[in-house]
């Protein structure tokens, strides 16, 4: 079993879909979910999560939707929410109720990270079991740590680590703060910086070091992998096979773990009934 937790989706309508002004818009057909299909396919990925393309339609999550919906039998979605609208906690259980959705990312906003726009929407999380996605920078770990102490019992992801940089090795603050934050159970690392934090090519190692530092403060069974697909818009340097390639063979983790890491962390998390 292998799942993707990390893919974002795009649409060829842009008049159905619209995008925002000045999108960060792929190359014509790479993204689209027939895309997305070629890709797991082809390297035996049983289930995606996708998540909402903020990048290119923000807070417009009508694609997201739509997608995980129409392809509940091997995706779900998680939507991408401003947390300072008002309106947010109820869109959250109007597409955790209709649309496959399963969890929101939750992003910094001019407030800060934990504000209570943010605090709303973990609370409204927690009522309908929603995943929470953090997505921030070290800067706000400790603002996510505040979160982490109010709702014990929301499962959360960090999403990308908050971004460590492989220059900094382990002395970089996002791989030092994000570990601490180990000893909160429903923290999640998604080790998804591989290869956008590298500075080398393929296998990336210059971040492989932080990469086994994070599975050995989590455990490989709160460590989830994602492509971040569409690699070639997103990775440019890396293709798909490619970054599974270093969770499944140049990590040399155990078969165990590679199986905790590669599908089963996820699968507890986004895809149990």
């Amino acid at each position: 079993m292998i799942v993707d937790s990390h893919a974002h989706i795009y649409h060829r309508d842009e008049a159905l879909y619209p995008m925002k002004a000045e999108p960060f818009r792929p190359e014509p057909g790479v993204g689209t979910i027939e895309h997305l299909r070629r890709e797991a396919a082809a390297n035996g990925v049983d289930r995606v999560v996708l998540i909402q393309t903020g990048s290119a339609y923000r807070w417009d999550n009508r694609l997201l939707a739509d997608t995980a919906k129409a392809n509940a039998d091997w995706t779900v979605g998680v939507c991408t929410l401003d947390p300072q609208d008002e309106d947010s906690p109820n869109e959250l259980e109007r597409l955790v109720t209709g649309y496959n959705v399963k969890g929101v990312r939750v992003e910094v906003s001019p407030a800060g990270y934990d504000h209570p726009g943010t605090e709303a929407l973990w609370r409204r999380a927690r009522e309908v079991g929603a995943v929470i996605c953090a997505h921030l920078q070290a800067d706000y770990l400790q603002e996510l740590a505040m979160l982490l102490e109010r709702f014990p019992e929301v499962p959360v992801v960090l999403d990308h680590c908050a971004y460590p940089v492989a220059a900094d090795g382990l002395e970089d603050r996002a791989i030092r703060e994000a570990s601490a934050l180990a000893r909160y159970a429903q923290l999640y690392a998604k080790v998804t910086f591989a290869v956008t934090s590298s500075q080398r090519e393929y296998p990336f190692s210059d971040t492989h070091e932080q990469l086994r530092v994070m599975l050995a403060t989590f455990g490989a069974d709160r460590c989830i992998w994602g492509s971040d697909f569409p690699c070639e818009h997103w990775l440019k340097k890396s293709t798909y096979d490619q970054h599974l390639a270093v969770f499944a063979e140049e990590l040399g983790l155990r078969a165990e773990e590679r199986d905790e890491v590669l599908g089963q962390s996820a699968m507890r998390l986004f895809f149990a009934d």
